[in-house]
């Protein structure tokens, strides 16, 4: 689907070539559906403070016009609304096919605001200390209250959120992602529209080869919410749960994934009209296709059981 495409652009479509010891490239994808102009505008300005080389920021209208934005962005605005996948993949385009002019994007929610000033050079750091390490996932915190919620922590052991660790996960609008990792396993999957995308992903890296770390002190302060605001949130949970085991869980796994996910849903007493959504989207996972199948090796199997996150829970 095309787009109308404004903002600055730089550089080759290729990887960017950096002296020994050059800092790293970072870009940030941003998408809006041009409802929340005074928090977008907070988390331009925390971008903007950040210590050390500028990042690069990419903004994109997903199916809405963007409002005014302060410095040089580049930006897109699409037609239609792509879903949450489809309008960070095109920001990532905006940075040359799969993000080549930048070495890592932070994709963060438009309502969200960057604390501290260091964030950006700790994702550098931490980026160029580990040279497999492919994902980083920011704690979120609740700008009045300072909490952050169970569901935000990307591990089954999330009662201490300020306990950094290896994941096999990440929290899709507060992370940093190497591009080099996109352009090795493929984008974030555009047909999820909403929900489970960032797992696909997560997967599809891990199989690879590539870590992925939740740290603590990468913040971003984000007002608490519940995901079932979303009106589509039930069905969608339900339809890309299944359609995350389809593409990417060995055949003998898939039964047993989505029978425990089946049980602990109906364990936790949904209303009548939820679970009537969720069944419906069960069914419609069952069905509709779901894009390319791709089953992760048995040893990666092993390695995210040693993870703490075995692909059956």
């Amino acid at each position: 689907m095309s787009a109308r495409r404004t903002g600055r652009r730089s550089g080759p479509a290729s990887q960017p070539r950096r002296k020994a010891g050059a800092p790293l490239k970072l870009g940030a994808v941003i998408i809006t559906l041009g409802n929340r102009p005074d928090e977008l505008r907070d988390l331009l300005d925390s971008v903007a403070k950040q210590q050390g080389p500028p990042i690069d920021v990419a903004v994109v209208g997903n199916g809405s016009p963007l409002p005014p934005l302060s410095g040089e962005p580049r930006t897109a605005e699409l037609p239609d609304n792509l879903g949450i996948p489809g309008g960070r993949n095109a920001g990532v385009e905006l940075f040359g096919p799969g993000g080549s002019e930048v070495d890592a994007v932070l994709f963060l929610d438009d309502d969200g605001r960057l604390p501290r000033e260091d964030t950006g050079e700790l994702v550098r750091a931490a980026f160029a200390r580990n040279p497999r390490l492919g994902i980083l996932s920011f704690r979120i915190s609740d700008p009045g209250t300072g909490v952050t919620q169970r569901r935000h922590v990307p591990r089954l052991r999330a009662s201490d959120p300020l306990r950094d660790s290896r994941v096999t996960t990440f929290l899709g609008g507060a992370c940093a992602v190497r591009t080099r990792v996109i352009r090795e396993v493929g984008p974030l999957p555009d047909a999820f529209f909403y929900a489970h995308e960032e797992t696909d992903l997560a997967w599809r890296a891990l199989d690879a080869g590539w870590e992925i770390e939740y740290r603590s002190d990468l913040v971003l302060h984000h007002p608490a919410t519940s995901p079932a605001r979303h009106a589509v949130y039930y069905r969608m949970v339900a339809r890309n749960r299944v359609w995350l085991a389809r593409r990417n869980l060995p055949w003998p796994l898939v039964p047993l994934y989505l029978g425990v996910w089946f049980a602990l849903t109906l364990l936790r007493r949904p209303s009548r009209r939820a679970l009537r959504a969720w069944l419906g989207g069960f069914r419609e996972g069952c069905t509709a296709p779901c894009g390319e199948r791709r089953p992760m090796r048995w040893r990666t199997v092993v390695r995210l059981t040693r993870l703490g996150r075995p692909p059956i829970i």
